[in-house]
């Protein structure tokens, strides 16, 4: 592929969690700034490949295996074993062939476009993706977390029976679920595809293509939606913009020139990159700005960039 491609993905968050931490409440910088991680973003891209019967090779997946006191149990499998089943590879430990490695990592569809950290005995790789996806932070300043409580249908029956210092252990046992009111994340990404020409030049892959980008822009558009769990309904793509340039353009984080608006009627999204982007358009190819047409109005002072309905894909 012989050009860049620089853009913003925006997923909006509505009484939902779209990245939580490990206390359940969502993501936060040390100035309370709400974000979202890559991981979170790259995940539902990743199940739904899988669930398109591509070769995925980081996400978790489960097998049955029998413990020392002859229990089945499930449990995760490890990175070797993952690689061992889409590859149909009987023993990595006695795979020496580091080109032969090398080549079925590519082959991999998430390692194609995000890279790898491979380390594995006698195999120790290290891929940088020709796509790098940043932090997303929300723009909207109105965010809140809500803590709901949560009335589960079944007793602890960890205690005791009887009234105890906890309460009764008949009763049934309180959870809770944390959302947010409403919160809109906007993600940087650039595509280097350069970034394998070491590896296209020892013959272990092609080189990042145009099908693989088509993959990666078709799943980022919808994933979000897709991944519908219970933390995550509620959570949806609603913007998107892709900058595709010439291989000697370098571009900044783009999701610094946005701002995001709360209307009664409809939000708006402000980009204010326009000036950059209109004084470099002789070495600019292409740029796409896809939006919920439903909820969003879009501002930008883009020159030329085609606006898509995000859900249909057709042009406004």
């Amino acid at each position: 592929m012989n050009k860049r491609i620089y853009g913003i993905l925006g997923v909006s968050s509505i009484m939902s969690n779209w990245n939580a931490d490990f206390t359940g409440y969502p993501k936060t910088i040390s100035t309370g700034e709400v974000f979202g991680s890559d991981k979170a973003f790259k995940y539902p891209i990743k199940k739904m490949w899988d669930q398109q019967d591509e070769k995925v090779l980081y996400i978790k997946s489960f097998k049955l295996s029998e413990n020392k006191k002859g229990e089945v149990e499930l449990i995760p499998r490890s990175l070797k074993e993952r690689y061992e089943y889409i590859f149909a590879v009987e023993d990595l430990k006695k795979d020496k062939d580091s080109k032969v490695v090398l080549t079925n990592l590519f082959n991999a569809l998430d390692v194609k476009n995000f890279g790898a950290t491979f380390a594995e005995e006698g195999n120790n790789i290290s891929i940088t993706g020709a796509v790098q996806v940043g932090q997303g932070f929300n723009k909207y300043e109105g965010t809140n977390a809500e803590e709901q409580q949560i009335l589960s249908p079944f007793r602890d029956a960890s205690e005791k029976q009887g009234t105890t210092e906890k309460g009764d252990a008949k009763q049934s046992t309180l959870g809770t679920k944390i959302v947010s009111n409403e919160a809109h994340y906007f993600y940087p990404f650039a595509i280097n595809p350069t970034a394998y020409d070491e590896y296209k030049a020892i013959g272990v892959t092609e080189g990042y293509t145009e099908e693989d980008y088509n993959k990666f822009k078709a799943a980022s558009l919808v994933a979000a939606t897709s991944y519908s769990t219970n933390a995550k309904i509620g959570c949806e793509n609603e913007f998107a913009l892709f900058v595709e340039t010439t291989r000697d353009l370098y571009l900044p984080d783009l999701s610094q020139y946005v701002a995001f608006e709360k209307g009664e009627e409809k939000n708006t999204i402000r980009l204010t990159c326009g000036e950059l982007l209109n004084d470099l358009e002789e070495r600019i190819i292409n740029i796409e700005i896809y939006y919920n047409p439903y909820t969003t109005t879009i501002e930008s002072g883009i020159k030329g960039a085609k606006m898509y309905n995000i859900f249909t894909q057709k042009e406004v």
